[in-house]
């Protein structure tokens, strides 16, 4: 019993270590919403600076979850993902510019006013 004990405890501390690690790697690579307000006037059109969409074929981005819009960015930027408009603007964006203008839109705080049915 000893012997398993002791191993489940190194493999214990192991993940705790690596998520440690992991979690550190994420927030390194966190996005500054400081500098990603001024890069959201190339998205104001159809998202708006309060990241609330302006036009119906776009989406609201304001309170979006983080990680979704860097890896949506991505996806436009590398062509996996096929828009007309983000066509024109995902590639000419930096990893640096598209974490940035993540960290402002995730930023934004949204209240829901009413709640249909409720």
């Amino acid at each position: 019993m000893g012997n398993r004990h002791l191993l489940t405890t190194g493999m214990t501390r192991g993940a705790i270590a690596l998520a440690l690690l992991v979690g550190a790697s994420l927030d390194a690579a966190a996005g500054d919403a400081t500098a990603g307000a001024p890069l959201a006037t190339k998205c104001e059109a159809c998202h708006g600076l309060d990241g609330l969409s302006k036009i119906p074929e776009a989406p609201n981005l304001a309170g979006q979850n983080e990680q979704y819009l860097v890896k949506q960015l991505t996806a436009f930027k590398t062509g996996e993902r096929q828009n007309e408009q983000m066509s024109v603007v995902a590639p000419t964006l930096t990893e640096k510019e598209i974490l940035d203008l993540a960290a402002y839109y995730s930023g934004i705080e949204i209240k829901v006013g009413k709640i249909p049915g409720q």
